[in-house]
């Protein structure tokens, strides 16, 4: 049986690259995409010399093309914290709707099953608790964080319509809030914030009174669901994350429990739209897929921290 190949946009980025690494070790061929907006190539660097893994400097919000035969498209490439919605909206808007027409449209012509990364963020600033697949979402259209939001959205009407009209096999993953190495330790989201605080010795920004809630599920948990999915019957959008969930003050007294630091605070009004409970019901993932989550918190946070000292060092 002849080697499967697999196309990754975005493949510099952090969940990418991390999928690559579980594709290439299930006797995959992969192709990665990236234009480095918010990727690095630090994150694939190990890669070099692959015999099996290929790397296309490439904005896929343009037309691109791969050359051979293509078994599953995944469709990752996405500018993906707070920090990029404002510097780069218009692009995070691309990716979300030029780049996912043209992921689409490849899968389409290779006749590969395709792979969208939607995001917790569809469901918006929720007014249902724990988020089901079922829920619409509660999303500003025209808010700061719209761009995102709204894009991913769109990525997920698009993959649908691509479904029902030419019967493409398409997955929609629903990542929730996810860490570990290879995050960019200024992309502003929680995790490297908090971390890259503590090793400067500087108070850890809170927003609000600390009370809003995130579920943190490891990358490694994230990427064996996806390509679970990938390998899926299913169509439906399917939650991936990890139903632990801990307030924003929890995990700051956490990252300074494991830094063996007292706790210090820099308290901040909380941005608008900045979703209050955050927390996947993966019922559907552990039915259908036989997938939920293995690593603990404590483990998943002290390979991360390991990551950042190294980084910085």
């Amino acid at each position: 049986m002849s080697m499967q190949t697999a196309v990754v946009t975005g493949g510099a980025g952090f969940v990418p690259s991390h999928l690559i690494d579980l594709l290439l070790a299930n006797g995959l061929r992969v192709v990665a995409l990236d234009n480095f907006v918010t990727g690095n190539v630090r994150n694939i660097a190990h890669l070099q010399g692959n015999p099996h893994f290929s790397f296309i400097e490439q904005d896929v919000s343009e037309p691109f093309d791969v050359a051979g035969p293509v078994d599953y498209v995944f469709h990752m490439a996405s500018p993906a914290s707070p920090i990029d919605y404002v510097k780069i909206p218009i692009e995070t808007l691309k990716a979300g709707s030029y780049a996912t027409h043209n992921s689409l449209d490849l899968a389409l012509r290779k006749k590969a099953r395709f792979l969208v990364a939607s995001t917790s963020e569809v469901y918006g600033d929720p007014e249902v608790h724990p988020q089901q697949e079922s829920y619409w979402g509660n999303v500003n259209p025209i808010g700061v964080r719209s761009c995102y939001d709204e894009a991913k959205r769109y990525a997920e009407a698009a993959t649908m319509a691509y479904h029902r009209a030419y019967g493409l096999d398409t997955k929609i993953v629903r990542i929730f809030n996810t860490y570990g190495p290879r995050m960019r330790l200024d992309d502003g989201r929680v995790v490297p914030a908090f971390i890259g605080q503590a090793l400067r010795g500087e108070p850890m920004t809170v927003f609000g009174d600390g009370s809003q809630t995130r579920s943190f599920c490891y990358v490694s948990d994230l990427v064996a669901g996806i390509w679970k999915l990938a390998q899926s019957d299913g169509h439906e959008p399917v939650n991936c994350g990890n139903p632990h969930e801990m307030t924003i003050m929890q995990f700051a007294e956490a990252v300074s429990h494991h830094f063996g630091i007292p706790l210090k605070l820099d308290q901040k009004p909380l941005p608008p739209d900045d979703p209050k409970v955050r927390k996947p019901d993966i019922t559907r993932a552990k039915n259908f897929l036989g997938w939920e989550p293995i690593v603990e918190f404590d483990d998943g946070i002290r390979q991360t921290i390991a990551y950042f000292r190294d980084l910085v060092s």
